[in-house]
């Protein structure tokens, strides 16, 4: 039986230590710059695919920060919070994980220096807002308008998102096939600022193995991957009726 008016019991795993001050800054600064040097060399127009085994034994190649970092197991919390920003990239933007993860990694590592020098981490912190304000300052004066409904200034930010990827020896099939799929599900296109597109609710990659890659096609309606059982089976129905 505990006292009810005793003092609180904290109870710790048998190799767990605390940390403070100094050095616990400095191995947050080193676990993130850790999770940025993994994924650093997939990053670029000469970037190299990881090779990933996932927990069924399937093997996968990519070069996608978000796709590696999600098989990454880790119980450091800077390095856990590091692998997060890559998800909420990828969420919010569906692009740029690995160079998110990367100027983070750099940005912890530059901010080393001036810990080492005494300086509070909340002055650098400050610091660091200050430079976020001039960026948004320097993206709105260099930013270019697109418009969405033209095809071609579309497809300029389609190939700089393609570029990196593994799949640049096909850019213009994939840009194409990118953009058919969006402006098949794209609604509210008249209202201003809002613009309803569901990529993941209402857009499906549907993978049958064999072919080439050229074959691939966007399909507006619904597809169902059936199987034939009896060699006598219709290969084409007209009009068919789905129950």
């Amino acid at each position: 039986m505990i006292p009810q008016n005793s003092a609180p019991i904290l109870v710790m795993a048998p190799h767990t230590r605390r940390e403070t001050g100094r050095k616990a800054q400095i191995a947050n600064i080193e676990a993130a710059k850790a999770i940025s040097e993994v994924i650093t060399t997939t990053l670029g127009p000469k970037s190299m695919l990881k090779m990933l085994m996932d927990p069924m034994g399937g093997i996968v190649m990519t070069n996608d920060g978000n796709a590696i970092l999600r098989e990454v197991d880790c119980n450091h919390p800077a390095a856990k919070s590091m692998i997060e920003l890559a998800r909420a990239q990828d969420e919010e933007v569906g692009d740029g994980t690995t160079s998110v993860i990367v100027m983070a990694g750099e940005v912890m590592q530059q901010s080393r220096t001036f810990i080492e020098k005494n300086i509070h981490p909340t002055v650098i912190v400050a610091a660091y807002y200050k430079a976020l304000e001039d960026l948004n300052a320097m993206i709105i004066e260099n930013a270019i308008d697109i418009d969405i409904n033209d095809d071609e200034d579309v497809k300029k930010a389609l190939t700089s998102c393609v570029g990196t990827k593994f799949a640049a020896r096909w850019g213009s099939l994939i840009i194409n096939l990118a953009l058919g799929a969006c402006r098949t599900i794209m609604r509210g296109t008249n209202v201003i600022n809002k613009l309803n597109l569901e990529i993941k609710r209402y857009a499906k990659v549907e993978k049958i193995p064999g072919g080439m890659i050229d074959e691939c096609q966007v399909l507006d309606g619904v597809m169902l991957n059936k199987d034939i059982t009896h060699p006598q089976m219709r290969r084409h129905i007209e009009n068919p009726r789905v129950l």
